[in-house]
């Protein structure tokens, strides 16, 4: 079975491919020679994921899968939720998205945050949805040189470390795309 995964980030790719049975050939935006940003203009993350899908379908005419995060962070009103990528601007620079988050938060005790993931598959032109949250807090200042995004300053519920001091395979576990990916990867079976 051939699938593309409609991701730019090579990070995400990589990540998401290391959760694939060997059955399923993953191909990314790159392989199809999908070169151009593809729109994510939605309002929510979930809509963000369908619109990806229906893009790749439209275009390409592959069956695709792909997934929308945001954090969502409790006491900045769930923000940035699903402008997560570009919260510090259109750069999608993640140390200036942390920055800016860091800032936002100087003065709060409350540092509850959540990862979502919705993850839109198209097979047979119907999108079907999986959903993955992992809770946790954000810390005070960046821990650790894996992960990407704003896994320096996630410490998931339970753990003293952030993603990015994880090493991959707990993050998986544990995470919020892991846990969309294992839901994903039970439909495909049926």
């Amino acid at each position: 079975m051939k699938l593309v995964f409609a991701t730019h980030n090579q990070n995400k790719f990589i990540e998401v491919k290391a959760l694939l049975p060997g059955h399923i050939e993953l191909l990314s935006l790159h392989d199809i020679g999908c070169h151009e940003d593809i729109p994510e203009t939605a309002e929510t993350i979930a809509e963000n994921a369908i619109q990806k899908v229906e893009y790749v379908k439209l275009h390409y005419g592959l069956d695709c899968f792909a997934d929308d995060t945001g954090l969502e962070v409790a006491a900045l009103n769930n923000a940035p939720g699903v402008y997560s990528a570009r919260y510090a601007g259109p750069g999608k620079d993640a140390n200036a998205n942390m920055e800016k988050l860091l800032g936002e938060l100087k003065d709060k005790k409350d540092r509850t945050a959540r990862f979502k993931t919705v993850i839109a598959l198209t097979l047979n032109n119907k999108p079907v949805l999986f959903q993955g949250i992992c809770n946790g807090v954000i810390t005070y200042e960046a821990r650790g040189e894996k992960g990407f995004g704003y896994d320096p300053i996630f410490q998931p519920e339970g753990y003293t470390q952030t993603f990015a001091e994880m090493p991959l395979s707990l993050k998986s576990e544990i995470g919020h795309r892991g846990k969309a990916m294992r839901q994903l990867i039970d439909y495909l079976k049926e």
